[in-house]
């Protein structure tokens, strides 16, 4: 309000300032004299002051036409003047306009379309980092790969775009399946960038896939340092490196370095089941069985597994049925209502023939989760305890059509493998192996199988039995013995 009034006062001022030299000058006398040769000008006071404004108004025109002369001769020149700073404005224009329609023809697929825009902002704009990465790309949409590996091989010669350029190339090269240079490509673009998390996971995969395990590990330690991993899954991870590294020693004979690489993994993951069977059997050929015996608790205690309980019974291979029994009991205490220490326990009474506690330690696990490897089970104490065969045909038809049970299962691509590895042998996904139920786990069959066991012979209930500690033999393989048990009943 205060600026408004301001600004009014001072409108008024030179308004009323005017009108008083305008009067001051129509009513003075006197004048000014020009003589030019034999021509003579006289001016009047307000005369001379027109003339002095318009005088002013022509010198600086004069000097405005003298400047875009001289700019012109400039711009002919090559040097940089307004002329040439509206058509680099102009151009700049262009040649955005024609790189946004690229982008949004890369964006919807259109690899020709986007190719010719990129080649049109390129002709404005000169500015290869940007139209080369466009042009690459559309290349790769329109399956030009040669033209998008020339492209790609460009942005190597420029600092700004080279990680781009070996990334590009890397890409192609895993397309192609040609994974030996995709890995030194790898090893390059992360060594370009160790912050890309994408070149980390692809690096980590392909070291994995080669059995380069400790360039895999070096590479997991730099992605800790970057914090692109959190500290446990690291150390899973490195366990699990540390487990294939052992592998492979073992592989070539040295074996104190390979029982030191397993119990190294063992420790970095004790829950890492592989890690402690094979950390266990080192401590075994060491003649440490209580070393070997607490590392299979440990891990049993964390995840009940069948490969633990056959690496538990290799600690004393040669043992009767009973003395088996109370040695398992480090075992079988821990996670009692664990399935697979029921069918453990089941397994080794079945050694021990006796049935009745092998049924009690089955329990209502053959109706409540049925798998193929319970219900065989029930059929060894049913043919144990003397029953007719029939019954027990019918249990071994009901575990045809049951599920398998946990599995080794890769959580990318839900493949089952019947060996736990590092690397999923389907997708190539690192470290993907856990021990579950497959998401289909059931056995396709031409017809309905509800009626099999009907057919083949009739099933028993389990019956409750007194709880009681019972033993089982298990082979060098962790399966379970049950021939001598059975035929020693029948007899």
């Amino acid at each position: 309000m205060l600026w408004s009034l301001i600004k009014i006062v001072l409108f008024i001022t030179v308004i009323a300032a005017l009108t008083l030299g305008a009067a001051y000058l129509t009513e003075s006398s006197g004048g000014i004299r020009i003589a030019i040769a034999n021509t003579e000008f006289n001016l009047g006071p307000l005369q001379a002051v027109i003339a002095a404004v318009a005088l002013v108004v022509a010198i600086w025109l004069f000097l405005k036409l003298l400047s875009l002369c001289l700019a012109v001769l400039r711009f002919l020149n090559g040097d940089e003047t307004a002329i040439s700073r509206y058509f680099d404005r102009n151009r700049e224009r262009k040649g955005f306009e024609a790189l946004s329609d690229g982008l949004m023809a890369l964006a919807s697929g259109e690899g020709r379309l986007a190719m010719s825009k990129a080649a049109k902002a390129e002709k404005y704009l000169s500015r290869p980092e940007l139209t080369n990465l466009i042009s690459a790309q559309a290349a790769e949409i329109s399956g030009d790969n040669k033209k998008a590996e020339d492209i790609y091989k460009r942005l190597l010669t420029d600092n700004r775009t080279r990680f781009v350029g070996v990334r590009g190339i890397m890409k192609q090269k895993l397309a192609s399946g040609d994974t030996e240079t995709a890995m030194k490509l790898a090893e390059r673009a992360f060594a370009l960038k160790p912050k890309h998390e994408e070149t980390g996971d692809i690096l980590l995969r392909l070291q994995a896939e080669n059995e380069d395990w400790a360039g895999a590990r070096k590479t997991l330690g730099e992605k800790l340092r970057q914090g692109l991993l959190p500290r446990d899954v690291h150390k899973r991870r490195d366990a699990v490196l540390a487990l294939s590294e052992a592998r492979e020693v073992f592989r070539d004979g040295s074996t104190v370095e390979a029982r030191e690489a397993a119990i190294e993994a063992n420790r970095l993951s004790p829950d890492l089941i592989p890690a402690a069977v094979m950390a266990a059997q080192g401590y075994i050929t060491d003649d440490k069985s209580k070393y070997a015996a607490r590392v299979l608790a440990k891990a049993w205690n964390v995840h009940p597994h069948p490969d633990l309980a056959a690496a538990f019974a290799s600690i004393e291979p040669n043992e009767d049925p009973t003395a088996r029994i109370k040695r398992f009991r480090a075992l079988t205490k821990l996670n009692p209502d664990h399935p697979e220490t029921r069918m453990l326990l089941a397994e080794l009474n079945i050694a021990a023939e006796d049935f009745a506690t092998a049924r009690a330690a089955i329990g209502d696990l053959v109706e409540n989760d049925p798998t193929a490897r319970s219900l065989t089970i029930m059929a060894a104490i049913e043919r144990g305890e003397g029953s007719d065969e029939s019954v027990v045909r019918g249990w071994l038809t009901r575990a045809l059509t049951a599920s398998r049970g946990p599995q080794w299962v890769c959580d990318n691509c839900q493949s089952v493998h019947s060996n736990w590895g590092p690397v999923c042998h389907n997708c190539s996904g690192f470290d993907t192996m856990s021990w579950r139920v497959p998401a289909e786990g059931e056995v396709a069959m031409p017809a309905s199988t509800e009626m099999l066991p009907l057919i083949v012979g009739r099933q028993i209930e389990p019956e409750p039995e007194a709880d009681g500690a019972g033993d089982e033999e298990l082979d060098a393989d962790g399966d379970v013995i049950v021939g001598e048990a059975s035929s020693s009943k029948e007899k």
